[in-house]
């Protein structure tokens, strides 16, 4: 023991002395030449026109270089479609410097080292090329150089091709290669340096952990360009935040073969060596030294103790069952348009998602730098990795599959070591090939067992994508062969219930199911965000929806419709959520997005921004209630209730942390807007297992202490811990004295005309089939209203809760679930040309393409009378539905009392031009129903 200990000594020490030698960075300046025509071909071209300078890493955004942005904001294409390069080139760039080669590198091998480039590289070193090139999109380019480095000086000159050089996306849409996230940079952003190694050297480290035989098996590639025959290896493992080192583990006498091995050991971990996973990310770090002759090599990589495997419908990760709570990451740096890679960077985006709850990044169509898997891996975040693939002709080109495969190669090869690259894809959506994806597949899995795997991150393709493919680990998708898996598909259809899930649709799932970009609700622009764009890219897009609400008078609003369809998308991505979480068979949900996407005609769905900071009408910690490693959630079958009713509820527990919850009291407890106690209770000797969804008992609360309209909110709380939920209902009396007095309720056109002229106070409630206008929608703009023109386009309600209209009917200033059956029976009229003649009260927030003022109620004087109209239906199935009836009741109320005063003027004439007369059997068919 104490030989290999001081063998180990002399080598690091030695290694030590070497290491600031064996290294030199190119970071600086290079001398710089753009070649739009293609002239550097020549490579006497580039030694006499490289006459600008630029710095490297960097990119020729960020030098200011290429063709020069002249658009100006607008809200039509191409601005809207994406952010703005500044300053945009797409084709050839060359790349030059000088470099003085050190006589210590006299006999060592030499590697040029390029961390991410786009998209096709070439070298030339004193005039002449170098053998090879580089297309990687996910890993470094590398270059050996050793016979035409030698002691010196010399000239290289890097020529850097970011055009397309295979059909990998559609619309050139996927995420490593694109203009709607990051950019179409040409530049190199990462490492960029001369690496010399001996003779004999290793040049990769993987590391295969083996939890159950508390050991890790380590293959070392050895590369050998010198006579030595025989060698000895010394590993060593310790914690990357800790001094604790393990004993060494030592072959001698190796055998050295020519050129390339790879030798393999095992590395005994011990009895006390710690798992890696989200709540425990331990990670160790493995150095491997080589000494072969005169010939010393080391090389280090770092590992987790971490094992994740599917069983049945369920992912394991140490045998622990996990739920991934994900969104994704489409590479959207707003102010390099490109990925940090530096850990800094990728600090406050994963940081910033650990927040919020979750423990998982879906990298849609792209891989990251290695900081991100670095910080991933001290974080304890799972990371979904995905080819740069997104294609509809999948399997159909021939040097684009052989990309592919090499690609997947150079990913494992260079990132595999990383506890945190848990789940690999082939790409997002991908059609129509499943023969050449599952090969495509199959030819990493088989290689390594290390992460899942699974065909396509969903696909459209028919016959696919509703059930697992024979060689999936996991199942990504949008629905099964038996119904919807997100509530995308049915909150608009169904009545609010919040006693479903997914559990019919996941029914004999026989691989973990993960469900495929939830959410999708888009949320108004955030115009403050426009003074952060300080970099490359230019919001002309947000600078255009400013300049159209400044020119129709509408700017004082945008804050309201950020908070009022910000809120709304909070209240759906909570429902989500929770249903996934109560969804037996269910794995996890992957969000689309937790911070908004700048691209694909500005699909701003987030409720952080493009650079992961709030937009103010959420937080964290309110997040954090429905989405963590535990969630009290509650099932009950709607959100209006009666005071004769009693509010009924399961109350069940997902508990996705490392132990069990037990004997810990949990509290329930309902109470008003003022913060008063309506009912409580308590359960006892309470259980709920690590790894499950655990029923805990029922809540019955007679809501007969209630005598008037209210809004309600219901907590569940685990006493002694942070975990907390909390639901909102509504309560309204079930004897209701609806007395309209001297106020005319009516749809019919010609009686309220006439009413209005006798000097009468008119409710005029069209049959809103009748109403021009758009349709009524609880769900606001799915993606981006550009994307697609062809839905309703709005964005939820905006009201003023103090209105003394909402007297009766308790409200926030956004939708809730207590409107839902107003707005689906309902139209949204388009008041731009009314607006200066009547005063809205229920507005609806428009999207931001079209910005036009839009209400669903709005009071006004007209003729000699006093006007209240409403597009939302109060009458049919009026006592089949509760909050109509309240709501009728409040407008009623209001309507006889002296607040009711509107101070505008219309004509009838304008009134009449809502109305499509040609649905008039409509408005026969409900004037019979009024009282």
């Amino acid at each position: 023991m104490k030989n290999i200990l001081f063998s180990l000594v002399a080598i690091c020490l030695f290694s030590c002395q070497q290491e600031e030698k064996l290294r030199i960075s190119l970071a600086g300046q290079w001398q710089f030449a753009l070649d739009s025509t293609d002239r550097g071909i020549d490579e006497k071209w580039y030694a006499k026109s490289l006459t600008e300078v630029i710095d490297l890493p960097g990119t020729t955004d960020d030098a200011g270089k290429g063709i020069a942005n002249t658009l100006k904001p607008a809200i039509d294409k191409p601005q809207i479609l994406h952010l703005t390069r500044k300053n945009s080139y797409v084709g050839p760039a060359w790349y030059k410097k000088e470099v003085d080669i050190p006589a210590g590198w006299q006999h060592k091998n030499i590697t040029l080292k390029l961390e991410r480039v786009i998209w096709e590289t070439a070298l030339w070193v004193d005039g002449k090329k170098v053998r090879g090139k580089g297309e990687s999109l996910s890993a470094s380019h590398y270059y050996g150089l050793t016979t035409q480095l030698t002691p010196g000086k010399h000239v290289i000159a890097l020529r850097i091709d970011n055009r397309k050089k295979y059909d990998i996306s559609i619309d050139d849409k996927g995420h490593a290669y694109t203009n709607e996230t990051q950019i179409m940079w040409n530049g190199v952003i990462g490492e960029l340096a001369l690496i010399a190694e001996d003779q004999v050297s290793i040049k990769q480290l993987d590391v295969y952990p083996d939890l159950e035989k508390k050991s890790i098996r380590i293959k070392a590639h050895i590369h050998n360009t010198s006579k030595a025959t025989s060698g000895e290896l010394v590993a060593t493992v310790k914690e990357t935040n800790g001094n604790a080192q393990l004993k060494p583990v030592k072959l001698e006498n190796i055998v050295i073969s020519e050129k390339e091995q790879i030798i393999e050991l095992t590395y005994a971990m011990g009895d006390k060596f710690q798992t890696w996973s989200e709540l425990s990310p331990v990670v160790y770090e493995l150095n491997v030294r080589l000494k072969a002759g005169d010939a010393h090599s080391s090389k280090n990589t770092t590992f987790g103790m971490r094992d994740i495997k599917r069983v049945g419908a369920a992912i394991l990760v140490n045998n622990q069952r996990v739920f991934m709570r994900g969104t994704l990451e489409s590479c959207i740096f707003p102010l390099t348009g490109y990925p940090p890679t530096d850990k800094s960077g990728w600090e406050k985006v994963m940081k910033t998602a650990k927040e919020w709850g979750l423990n998982h990044l879906r990298f849609h169509s792209w891989c990251p730098p290695q900081a991100a898997f670095e910080v991933a891996d001290e974080l304890g975040m799972y990371l979904q990795i995905e080819l740069p693939f997104w294609a509809l002709n999948a399997g159909k080109d021939e040097p684009t599959n052989r990309f592919l495969y090499q690609e997947a190669d150079r990913i494992v090869a260079e990132y595999g070591n990383h506890p945190s690259f848990c789940m690999f894809s082939m790409g997002n959506e991908l059609q129509p090939d499943f023969d050449f994806l599952k090969n495509l597949l199959l030819h990493i899995k088989t290689n390594d067992s290390r992460r899942l795997y699974t065909t396509t991150s969903f696909t459209f393709e028919r016959g696919h994508g509703d059930w697992p493919e024979p060689d999936d680990d996991f199942l990504i998708t949008q629905w099964t062969k038996r119904g919807w898996v997100r509530g995308q598909g049915v909150f608009n259809e169904e009545p609010p219930r919040f006693d479903k899930d997914f559990s019919d649709a996941s029914k004999d799932m026989p691989a973990p199911l993960i469900t495929h970009e939830v959410g999708q609700y888009a949320v108004y622009p955030n115009l403050k965000e426009i003074e952060k764009y300080t970099g490359v890219l230019d919001p002309l897009n947000f600078k255009g929806v400013k300049q159209e609400l400044e020119r129709k008078g509408l700017i004082t609003k945008a804050d309201d419709y950020l908070k009022a369809s910000g809120r709304l998308a909070t209240l759906l991505y909570k429902e989500e959520i929770e249903r996934a979480l109560k969804t037996t068979g269910c794995s996890g949900f992957q969000l689309l997005d937790l911070h908004d996407y700048p691209g694909q005609s500005t699909a701003l769905v987030g409720l952080l921004d493009a650079f992961w900071d709030s937009k103010g009408f959420t937080s964290s910690k309110e997040f954090q209630q429905f989405c963590s490693s535990v969630v009290p959630l509650i099932r009950y079958p709607k959100a209006v209730y009666t005071n004769d009713e009693t509010f009924t509820s399961g109350v069940e527990i997902a508990n996705y942390s490392n132990a069990d919850i037990k004997d810990k009291p949990i509290i329930w407890e309902l109470k008003d807007t003022k913060g008063r106690s309506i009912q409580h209770g308590i359960f006892t000797n309470t259980h709920a297992p690590a790894g499950y969804n655990t029923k805990i008992g029922k809540i019955n609360c007679p809501l007969t202490p209630i005598d008037s309209a209210g809004e309600f909110t219901l907590s569940v709380h685990i006493r002694e811990t942070e975990y907390m939920n909390s639901w909102k209902i509504w309560v309204y009396p079930r004897s209701l004295a609806i007395e309209k007095k001297d106020v005319l309720v009516t749809s019919n056109m010609q009686e309220a005309h006439k009413a209005l002229k006798e000097g009468k106070k008119v409710l005029f409630n069209p049959s809103y089939e009748t109403v021009k206008g758009l349709e009524g929608k609880f769900l606001p703009v799915f993606w981006s209203p550009v994307h697609f023109p062809k839905q309703a386009g709005t964005m939820g309600i905006l009201c003023d809760p103090n209105h003394p209209m909402f007297a009766h009917f308790p409200t926030e200033m956004h939708t809730n679930w207590q409107w839902w059956n107003l707005l689906i029976e309902s139209k949204t009229m388009i008041t731009d040309s009314l607006y200066h003649n009547i005063e809205p009260i229920v507005e609806c927030v428009d999207n931001f393409a079209n910005n036009r003022r839009l209400a669903s109620v709005f009071e006004t004087q007209c003729e000699n009378g006093k006007l209240l109209v409403c597009s939302m239906d109060l009458i049919r199935n009026m006592d089949a539905s509760p909050e109509k009836r309240q709501f009728l009741y409040s407008v009623l109320e209001y309507m006889n009392s002296a607040a009711f005063k509107p101070t505008k003027n219309i004509t009838f004439e304008k009134i009449a031009a809502l109305i499509d007369p040609s649905q008039s059997k409509y408005e026969r068919a409900s004037a019979a129903s009024i009282y």
